[in-house]
């Protein structure tokens, strides 16, 4: 659904809601797991996903962060590089190739989670920045949904990346 919703824009309407249907239960079931492994964690990564959105609204909104066409082509490099990233861990993975960054606590993968968590959040300018174009240039409402939609995956990225950040912090505990 996620993929239709990206390439047909005017699906949105439809696809949206079950892929959101869809993920709340995948999300339902990955916080479960963290928190019977760390009490408590995802409730605090959904706040700090609130509050990291909401800083990125508030400087969004005092002009501070803009998605100039810069921004937009060092955000775009920044997300071409996790992705392959994670797809060149995936497939190291299928010849037995374990990358540390995915089960270690370590300093580095810690760094990387970081790193991560902060372009996600910075994919929020994008997202807001659609939002505000879209109104202003009265576009159908297959796009309102479209903008909503992707504002509802950058903020479970976002979560997902918080999420494994706090876990990591907080296995360094234990």
């Amino acid at each position: 659904f996620a993929m239709a919703t990206s390439f047909r824009p005017r699906w949105a309407p439809v696809t949206a809601p079950i892929y959101a249907s869809l993920e709340g239960i995948f999300l339902g079931a990955i916080s479960a797991l963290y928190n019977a492994r760390f009490a408590g964690l995802p409730q605090q990564a959904v706040l700090l996903t609130f509050g990291v959105a909401a800083g990125v609204l508030v400087l969004y909104r005092l002009r501070v962060l803009r998605a100039t066409p810069m921004f937009q082509r060092m955000l775009f490099g920044a997300m071409m590089g996790i992705g392959l990233f994670y797809l060149g861990s995936f497939l190291l993975s299928l010849f037995g190739v374990q990358i540390g960054y995915f089960t270690s606590n370590s300093m580095l993968a810690i760094g990387i989670n970081v790193v991560i968590a902060g372009v996600a959040a910075l994919n929020l300018v994008l997202d807001f920045d659609r939002i505000e174009e879209g109104s202003r240039m009265g576009a159908p409402k297959a796009m309102e949904w479209f903008a909503a939609f992707g504002l509802m995956v950058t903020l479970i990225w976002l979560y997902l990346e918080l999420l494994r950040l706090l876990s990591r912090l907080q296995g360094r505990r234990d």
